[in-house]
């Protein structure tokens, strides 16, 4: 068996370091409320899914090995984030022109899901981070390494969206409150693109 309870807590300190993740979390919620960051934390686990499928199989090792295809699927990654950003920002300067009265259109939750899957999935500093960190808490003596990944990988699925939905908790109930007032609700949303914007940013600079 694997070390569990020494990965568990490394995982968790790691998942807690602030990040694109957990900081897309943190702003969905405070943006849209409770429900949509929950959403977008469930998003994020299932696309760790897809990073787990290829730290088992051995694809991030390929990717490790041609950066030019490391490097094409973070600026795809870094795009998307920008994209999304930029998209949230139009929706708030439309709704600017707007009366007041009107509230902030919400991006419905499907898209919400998605939106977080596909922006998981290409983030390759993910799948480089499983290859790298899983092996060390892999018992060689026992065998079934893959097998051995495949749990820690799970271990670190669970928590993730366990740590992730206590954020999309908090920042839901937070955002609760400023989302009573409409002017308040614009600025949140604008926040939101922002933020999505420089995170797109973040992940496109090298370390």
């Amino acid at each position: 068996m694997p070390h569990i309870f020494l990965f568990l807590i490394a995982a968790m300190t790691l998942t807690l370091a602030p990040g694109p993740d957990n900081i897309y979390v943190l702003t969905r919620g405070i943006a849209q409320g409770r429900q949509a960051g929950l959403v977008a934390a469930l998003g994020f686990a299932s696309g760790l899914l897809f990073h787990t499928l290829l730290a088992v199989l051995g694809f991030a090792a390929l990717i490790k090995a041609y950066p030019a295809a490391y490097h094409a699927l973070q600026y795809a990654g870094a795009a998307y984030l920008v994209y999304l950003g930029v998209r949230v920002l139009r929706a708030a300067a439309a709704t600017s022109l707007q009366a007041n009265t009107q509230a902030t259109p919400q991006v419905p939750l499907k898209r919400i899901y998605w939106q977080s899957v596909i922006a998981n999935i290409l983030n390759p500093k993910v799948t480089l981070f499983f290859i790298a960190f899983l092996p060390q808490f892999v018992n060689l003596p026992a065998g079934h390494v893959a097998w051995q990944m495949l749990l820690l990988a799970l271990v670190f699925i669970f928590q993730a969206l366990a740590i992730f939905s206590a954020i999309a908790f908090f920042s839901g109930t937070v955002g609760a409150y400023f989302q009573r007032q409409a002017r308040a609700a614009l600025y949140l949303n604008r926040l939101a693109g922002c933020a999505f914007v420089a995170l797109g940013i973040r992940i496109a600079l090298p370390q």
